[in-house]
């Protein structure tokens, strides 16, 4: 069964990787590919998701503690000591990110049937959507860390080949470069904690070792602990985080990858690949839990993140470059719930951030569709005119980002908040930096809304715009309904989430010190910080003329930030540039002057010795003889005196 969830999507990669590869010469075949390759896509996702939902039926009907089903399909590492099988594990935890990756990824990929109808090679494209969930599904169902590890690596190849999917464009083929390079940082990072576990564990499934640290069963789990071992542990699979995920310092990639189509914009940001972060973190929950500084660690960078992501977001113009830097802070939002110790609430934001951040980036695609490719929000305005549909499903998702009550966004956000002030492993301090960072959020998406769908159009010609499809509508609409109910399945001191994901991740990791009272006056601070910043930018950005004074009087400030404080430049002038040049001169030194030098040498000798012997080879027999004679002299002589 478990194969089957990872099997169809890859099927339908293969189909469509064959139909492009035969077809793509044939302009009739191109003509038709994107309707029938975008069906074949969604079809194949679409069982995936059968398949979890079949199975989430049949969890609920068994005990917590039968909620686990396991499924080897074949060995596939032995190596002294270590053998590594190919096992799929569902449990708790996978089956809400199964249902969450192939869910909103059937939705994104049917919108793709439109999105995409008037792409070359849909085919192509279809085939690494596929792909993508295909590697992505192997993630979060990974028995070991390898098989995990496997996934990991796959999505981070698809990112890489969707990314720069439009590669004669030298600006989206360096992006999708950037992710991948990147990437390559966290992930040897992840790559070093996982043989640190092996060394000190001698275990990579995960059941196993969160039994043997469960149990305590574990070989010097004490002296573990001590040593700082678990830290650096914790710590470097949180490097390899950092990069998946986008905090910092390896954000610097998730803004770029708004290079690739919009539907790829979707399923990174939303369902896939900058969510597995996330859940690594909450599926090794027993593991950093045994080391407070990692905690801590998490907690700062995911609140830092969340503040600093949303900084830069307030000065973008590019309508997907602000939704990709508000993906970036809300994930910051995601690992502070973790590092405090609520990973069921870092779970459960994955889950409404996922419907509502597709929700936005799906209809940033309708809007730039009915628009001819219009990014940029400055040439926007009134658009609710002329895309009603798109402007109602865009209010649903903007007012679930912001957190207004009872959009889904309200619930998880306000549970991190929370759980941020009032567990062992939060602080005041935290908590103001995820207020701070609801407050930003409020002020860049309400500064886009009002932008793009409120106030005069701002373009060259309005007669053109027109609403998207219903190919594309649906999608829409279907995740509004889901932005609008899905935060009911977190109410407080109700959640259903926190409930199902018990078996893997137990309640006592948090104790609230505060009382109920206090937790309603907090969550009525932060429903009033976002309502007053929504209040305040809504009526300070519908008078264009006080926002550009505002931005007159404060250019320097707000050139930085649009520069996104300049962050790009100095990576470049700290590390790109210096690695390059020291790669260049070892290349010159090395491969150049010694390496390719030597070959040369060898080559020149042989050269040279075969033009000196060459005049030996006369064609002439006598000669030969004559050489033959002196062989044979020498040789007698030898014989003859040499063993005297």
């Amino acid at each position: 069964m478990l194969g089957l969830i990872i099997g169809f999507p890859l099927l339908g990669f293969l189909v469509n990787g064959i139909w492009y590869l035969v077809f793509q010469s044939s302009p009739s075949a191109k003509k038709a590919n994107s309707v029938v390759t975008g069906l074949i896509s969604t079809l194949a996702i679409s069982v995936s998701l059968a398949i979890s939902l079949w199975l989430f039926y049949k969890f609920s009907l068994v005990s917590e503690s039968s909620r686990v089903i396991e499924q080897k399909i074949f060995s596939w590492i032995q190596f002294s000591g270590l053998q590594v099988d190919f096992i799929l594990r569902l449990d708790a935890l996978s089956l809400i990110f199964c249902l969450v990756i192939s869910g909103v990824g059937a939705l994104i990929h049917l919108y793709s049937i439109g999105y995409m109808a008037h792409d070359k090679t849909p085919g192509k494209f279809f085939a690494y959507l596929n792909l993508f969930c295909f590697a992505m599904l192997i993630l979060v169902l990974g028995g070991s860390l390898p098989v995990l590890f496997l996934g990991w690596e796959g999505v981070g190849l698809c990112s890489y080949l969707l990314i720069g999917y439009w590669y004669e464009d030298y600006e989206k083929a360096i992006a999708g470069k950037k992710a991948f390079v990147v990437n390559r940082i966290g992930d040897f990072g992840f790559l070093l904690g996982m043989f640190l576990i092996f060394t000190s564990f001698g275990t990579l499934d995960f059941e196993f070792l969160r039994l043997s640290v469960i149990q305590g069963n574990a070989p010097n789990l004490p002296h573990l602990i001590e040593s700082g071992t678990v830290t650096a542990i914790c710590l470097l699979l949180f490097l390899g985080c950092t990069g998946k995920s986008a905090q910092i310092p390896l954000y610097v990639w998730l803004p770029d990858a708004m290079a690739g189509p919009t539907p790829v914009s979707a399923l990174i940001h939303a369902a896939t690949m900058v969510t597995s972060g996330i859940y690594l973190v909450a599926r090794m929950n027993f593991l950093f839990l045994l080391s407070p500084t990692a905690m801590q660690i998490v907690a700062v960078t995911g609140g830092l993140t969340a503040v600093f992501a949303g900084t830069i977001a307030v000065a973008q113009t590019d309508i997907k470059k602000i939704l990709a830097y508000s993906t970036v802070s809300q994930l910051g939002y995601m690992f502070l719930g973790c590092g405090v110790g609520a990973f069921s609430a870092g779970v459960f934001h994955v889950v409404t951030h996922a419907f509502f951040k597709a929700l936005l980036f799906l209809g940033a695609g309708s809007v730039i569709h009915g628009m001819h490719e219009e990014q940029n929000i400055l040439k926007m305005g009134n658009l609710r005119k002329h895309m009603p549909k798109t402007y109602l499903v865009f209010l649903v998702a903007w007012l679930a980002i912001c957190g207004i009550p009872p959009f889904s966004g309200f619930f998880s956000k306000d549970e991190i908040l929370w759980k941020t002030f009032s567990s062992h492993g939060g602080s005041i301090w935290l908590w103001v930096l995820g207020v701070l960072g609801a407050i930003l959020t409020a002020f860049y998406m309400t500064r886009l809304f009002v932008l793009t769908f409120l106030g005069d159009y701002r373009g060259s010609n309005d007669n053109k715009i027109h609403d998207s499809p219903s190919v594309m509508i649906v999608p829409l609409q279907i995740l509004a309904v889901f932005s609008l109910l899905g935060g009911l399945i977190g109410i407080p001191h109700f959640s259903w989430i926190e409930h199902w994901l018990l078996p893997v991740i137990p309640h006592h990791e948090i104790e609230d010190l505060s009382s109920h009272s206090l937790e309603w006056i907090l969550m009525g601070v932060s429903v009033l910080v976002a309502v007053v910043g929504i209040v305040f930018i809504f009526r300070f950005y519908r008078n264009l003329n006080r926002a550009n004074e505002l931005k007159q009087k404060f250019s320097r400030l707000y050139e930085i930030i649009q520069h996104k404080w300049f962050i790009d430049e100095i990576y470049e002038f700290l590390l790109v540039k210096p690695i390059h040049a020291f790669s260049k001169n070892l290349w010159l030194e090395m491969d150049v002057g010694i390496v390719d030098r030597l070959m040369v040498g060898f080559g020149k000798f042989s050269q040279w010795s075969g033009q000196g012997l060459r005049v030996l080879h006369t064609g002439v027999v006598q000669i030969y003889l004559v050489f033959v004679l002196l062989g044979a002299f020498l040789a007698l002589g030898y014989l003859i005196y040499g063993m005297v």
